[in-house]
């Protein structure tokens, strides 16, 4: 069940962040699915997702994630991940920079039934509004 688990990590983050398939999120996630907390903004919720997922690509369409490492114990699946990208649109009312971001971010994700039922994120944000120039460095 854990490689199950893991495995099932890897494929929703190929398909849903680096294939940009939207469409895959209900595929990967349930239709209660909660996540602790959500992109400021958008529900905590299955359509939540889908909103910050396409506001995301678009305002950074070339984005990657890379999972740096995936553990597993139980009904969860810890990843830590770095993301790479350009800022080609607007962002959290941010226009378009064109500068190039680097993120890193862990979340533990809760699976029941081969679906993502519960998650809970964390990404350096303030790194990220850095490196597009709108916050001055720590």
């Amino acid at each position: 069940m854990l490689e199950e688990n893991k495995a099932l990590e890897r494929r929703a983050y190929e398909e849903i962040y680096n294939k940009k398939n939207m469409a895959a999120i209900e595929q990967f996630y349930a239709t209660d699915w909660v996540c602790h907390p959500s992109l400021p903004g958008t529900p905590m919720d299955l359509e939540g997702m889908k909103q910050s997922s396409t506001l995301t690509s678009k305002a950074f369409p070339d984005m990657q994630v890379k999972l740096e490492e995936i553990l597993a114990e139980g009904d969860k699946v810890a990843c830590r991940w770095t993301a790479t990208a350009t800022h080609k649109g607007e962002f959290m009312g941010i226009p378009a920079t064109n500068k190039q971001v680097t993120v890193t971010g862990i979340h533990i994700d809760r699976i029941a039934g081969g679906k993502i039922v519960e998650s809970w994120n964390y990404s350096d944000m303030t790194e990220v509004m850095q490196q597009l120039g709108v916050k001055p460095p720590r």
